[in-house]
């Protein structure tokens, strides 16, 4: 059984969430701020988090970043239609995606569908070679595990995702509407820019210089790829 944890301070909200989730057979832990929530994914396995932007003690950005630097477990963040800059700002600091209030019962339960088939690698994308290896970059498809110079690098499942994608067919040009398509598993609307954040914080991590990739290239005007051969 999956357990996801829901944390926002609105009681009214975390309610409406318990009752959208409470047919999918989930087990519902829940947090009223962002301190809360980083106590509890360090004392407690969790498979999912939905994560409020605006909490008192600690907000949903700051208790994102903090539970980045421990764990990979998808964040969805809660955000009001006002709050694009804390949409860009939680992905670029690890949130996988967000759901914007006031929610819609079947999208709230889609995306967590799909995010939760993400991380467990049980659909959306054609499974790839068990490892693939391009230059000193190492994924290791069975352990979910990325080396760089044989050095651990800690990814989030959206990153892996999309840099298993780009991995497994070196030098194809992927679209950004391909790319969500493929890693999302929905239909791609306005995909341009959560790719680009997901790109860029991939290429910080992969990266000697992130401005200028030897390998996570940009071909402008039509997407982009992973440079070089792969092995096996």
């Amino acid at each position: 059984m999956y357990r996801i944890l829901i944390c926002d301070d609105d009681a009214d909200i975390v309610s409406a969430l318990k009752i959208y989730l409470s047919g999918e057979n989930y087990e519902l832990v829940t947090a009223s701020n962002g301190r809360e929530a980083v106590e509890l994914v360090s004392e407690t396995p969790v498979h999912l988090i939905l994560m409020d932007v605006m909490m008192p003690e600690l907000d949903g950005i700051a208790a994102t970043a903090r539970i980045r630097e421990v764990c990979n477990v998808p964040i969805i963040l809660l955000t009001a239609k006002s709050e694009d800059s804390d949409k860009i700002l939680g992905l670029n600091i690890g949130a996988d995606d967000y759901i914007t209030k006031p929610f819609n019962p079947i999208e709230v339960v889609a995306r967590v569908r799909s995010q939760l088939r993400r991380y467990t690698n049980l659909g959306g994308m054609t499974r790839p070679t068990e490892r693939l290896t391009i230059g000193n970059i190492e994924l290791n498809d069975e352990t979910k595990a990325v080396t760089v110079d044989g050095e651990a690098v800690s990814l989030t499942p959206i990153e892996f995702n999309i840099l298993r994608l780009l991995m497994s067919q070196p030098d194809k040009v992927f679209s950004s509407r391909q790319i969500y398509e493929q890693v999302w598993n929905e239909p791609a609307q306005g995909s341009e820019s959560a790719v680009a954040v997901h790109i860029r914080h991939l290429r910080e991590k992969i990266e000697i210089s992130p401005s200028d990739p030897r390998y996570l290239k940009v071909v402008w005007g039509q997407g982009y790829k992973m440079e070089g051969g792969h092995s096996v």
